[in-house]
């Protein structure tokens, strides 16, 4: 059996741009194969709202679901600021934090109590698939109006500066003497990558001692508070911590290895653990969102995604573009969650609640 991987593409394909038909590329591994989700374009682009146009009338919120800190938050929060900057939308976009479910209970409200409205929109990202892959929500983007995907990010396992996991090699010695005794903080999508890990590592992922937060800033006060050895998330949502030395990190899922200062942290492959994944993130509406608000929001995402501040908040962050919207991101999304289902059966995560 084998698992399948999510990397970035850093490619940008715009919501005017005619679709291009390109193949996913697969490569396989030891125990892994990485499949490059590249898009098919394929009609039903998404237009600019039509001349005469008033849309939106009033505040658009841009709901993050989950508690301040994580990863959809610094997205949704660097986002607004990008648009506001950049004088690219003028009504009120305020950012509401919705935690629940990492990413399930708000989701399944815009499905349900949202249904149909314009004044909504929120980010997501592989979370909600790997949640859905493992049974633990009815929904997951593929459901949503998804917008447009606007990024990947690498995974990074992070440990306190003063704990005594010291490098990539403690943490699997220490995995493989008494994995309960690794106590590891992790959302909802970040038990997939660190599943893989283990197994890779000669660790069966059912006994791993996974502990849920919603984000970033829970973990890392797990962390610093000594409720947990290590965390894995995203690394801008650790960005903050490392620079101040409270935290440092022991290795990551990147493909390549990452850029400074984190250039001297192992990728899991060079490592010897054939595992590689990425983490996209995206904008979705309610669902049966207005056509009009749609296409609103594609154009207005495409046009910040051009923007310097935008393209600086990436480089900042170490994020790797990926803007599509359509149908192309339709099918990226599609493409991601048959890596996710994959890996969930990979590890037997669905099973290991």
């Amino acid at each position: 059996m084998r698992s399948t991987v999510i990397t970035g593409q850093g490619r940008a394909t715009s919501a005017r741009q005619k679709g291009k038909a390109l193949k996913p590329a697969i490569k396989v591994g030891a125990v892994l194969a990485t499949l490059a989700l590249v898009a098919t374009g394929c009609g039903n682009k998404a237009q600019p709202p039509g001349e005469g146009s008033d849309y939106p009338k009033g505040p658009v919120t841009v709901n993050v679901p989950s508690e301040p800190g994580s990863g959809w938050d610094t997205t949704a929060r660097a986002l607004v600021e990008a648009l506001q900057k950049e004088e690219i939308v003028s009504t009120p976009l305020p950012v509401q934090n919705k935690p629940g479910g990492t990413g399930c209970m708000w989701m399944t409200s815009m499905m349900q109590q949202e249904k149909g409205k314009d004044d909504q929109i929120a980010i997501t990202s592989l979370a909600s698939q790997t949640m859905k892959a493992r049974g633990l929500c009815e929904f997951g983007p593929a459901d949503t109006t998804l917008i447009a995907t606007m990024y990947v990010e690498d995974f990074m396992v992070v440990t306190p500066d003063k704990g005594d996991i010291k490098s990539v090699e403690d943490l699997v010695k220490a995995l493989k003497k008494d994995p309960q005794k690794v106590t590891v903080a992790a959302s909802g999508d970040d038990t997939l990558p660190f599943a893989l890990f283990a197994k890779e590592a000669g660790v069966d992922p059912a006994d791993i001692n996974f502990v849920n937060y919603e984000g970033g800033g829970e973990q890392t006060t797990a962390m610093l508070n000594g409720d947990a050895k290590v965390a894995i998330a995203g690394l801008s949502e650790f960005r903050s911590v490392l620079e101040s030395g409270d935290i440092k990190p022991l290795v990551t899922f990147a493909k390549e290895p990452l850029q400074a200062p984190y250039d001297s942290v192992p990728t899991a492959a060079d490592a010897g653990y054939d595992v590689t994944l990425g983490n996209w993130r995206g904008v979705y509406g309610p669902a049966e969102m207005p056509q009009e608000a749609v296409d609103y929001w594609a154009k207005t995402l495409e046009e910040v995604s051009e923007t310097n501040t935008w393209k600086d908040t990436l480089k900042k962050n170490q994020w790797a573009p990926e803007f599509l919207t359509g149908d192309e991101a339709k099918k990226y999304a599609e493409d991601a969650a048959a890596t996710v289902e994959e890996g969930v059966k990979e590890t037997d995560l669905g099973n290991s609640k």
